[in-house]
């Protein structure tokens, strides 16, 4: 009987290691399961900043433009007062020096 009982070991052995990998699997499984979902989360985030970030460019362009259209008429408004002051101090100046 002694050795009857010592033979019983390794199955009892391996059949506790099966059931201690089983609960080895499903712990990893409920694991990726929660890294699968917050992955999807983060790429949920993600598109919804995508899209803001598209309005916003959106609106950047119009601003540039805006600006653009500042920066033209400020170099008219500049170049024509620099222009007519040039003017003023030619005609009254006299001669210059050459």
């Amino acid at each position: 009987m002694a050795s009857r009982g010592y033979g019983n070991a390794p199955t009892q052995t391996r059949q506790s290691m099966a059931s201690s990998g089983g609960a080895v699997k499903a712990r990893q499984l409920a694991q990726l399961q929660q890294q699968l979902a917050q992955l999807s989360n983060n790429l949920a985030d993600t598109e919804n900043l995508l899209r803001m970030t598209s309005v916003q460019a959106e609106s950047m362009r119009g601003l540039g433009s805006w600006h653009a259209g500042l920066f033209m008429a400020a170099s008219k408004v500049l170049g024509e007062e620099s222009v007519q002051q040039n003017q003023q101090q030619g005609g009254s100046g006299g001669s210059g020096p050459n």
